[in-house]
């Protein structure tokens, strides 16, 4: 069986600039691929070239094992950054349109999620109401593939996760789905993720494939403050995790060194979470 969306060694170019690399992706039926990267990553410009928005430079994209067309784009689900909705059509409206462009029955009642924005303009509701509304659009037609644009940017964390609940019953209804997020815990849903950095793939993987053997370095000390400050002058990227402190991806000698003689201070390795890691990725480039 063909994967559900594939890029084959796709890179796209704009003038001199090379948005995406050599991008090879995949989504098959039944899974949850993540799509991580900082902004600028080349995210989108993947997405749209699988959508057939936009051309490859070179390598090649398909849609349920075809060029992506229009009728290989009537069997996904869509939710971009922008949420495709008429800002001057009210939830109905708008959901009334998206039955007429897919042939669905027209009278179907709304989600209940949505339905108490049966009659608000679009343009009135807040950015949570709206995604929530674009999410209901996407799904309203039973796509076998979603894929979703940072579909939860700026819903509360109890929409987030009826949204993800949403998204994995999807997924175990044999949908496939395709996903992009700055939430590292979202990520975590994912039964496989993709990382870009500068336009190419960096990792991919499990999260435990990605994290790997990686470390990080938890300080303990009288005064967290105190080893902060010693840690930052030593040019080290220190975070603060409750009272103690996490130096992810530096040898625990070098964090001793750099606390000197700090009172009260203790030093162990830890496994890395996914978010030290992807951030190691993304500014490790690869």
């Amino acid at each position: 069986m063909s994967p559900l969306a594939e890029a084959s060694n796709v890179t796209k170019t704009f003038g001199g600039f090379t948005a995406v690399k050599d991008v090879n992706l995949r989504v098959e039926p039944g899974e949850i691929v993540g799509l991580l990267g900082a902004n600028g990553a080349g995210k989108t410009t993947l997405i749209k070239m699988l959508l057939g928005l936009t051309r490859a430079t070179s390598g090649s994209v398909a849609l349920f094992g075809q060029p992506p067309s229009r009728q290989t784009r009537s069997r996904l689900g869509y939710v971009p950054q922008g949420l495709g909705l008429y800002d001057d059509l009210t939830t109905a409206e708008n959901m009334a349109f998206t039955a007429k462009v897919f042939n669905e029955a027209k009278n179907v009642p709304l989600p209940e999620e949505i339905a108490r924005y049966a009659g608000d303009l679009i343009g009135s509701m807040s950015l949570g109401a709206q995604r929530r509304v674009a999410f209901a659009q996407a799904l309203s037609h039973q796509p076998d593939l979603l894929i979703l644009d940072e579909p939860t940017s700026g819903v509360d964390p109890l929409g987030r996760a009826r949204l993800w609940e949403t998204i994995a019953d999807a997924a175990d209804a044999g949908a496939g789905v395709l996903v992009t997020t700055h939430y590292m815990e979202e990520a975590g849903e994912c039964g496989r993720l993709v990382i870009m950095a500068d336009g190419v793939v960096v990792a991919a993987g499990t999260a435990s494939d990605i994290i790997g053997s990686s470390q990080a370095t938890v300080v303990e000390a009288d005064s967290w403050a105190a080893a902060f400050s010693r840690c930052e002058a030593a040019g080290l990227a220190v975070a603060l995790a409750g009272r103690g402190l996490r130096v992810p991806g530096v040898d625990p000698a070098k964090v001793r060194l750099a606390l000197g003689d700090l009172p009260g201070a203790r030093v162990r390795q830890v496994p890395a979470t996914l978010e030290e890691r992807f951030f190691e990725l993304v500014d490790a480039g690869g």
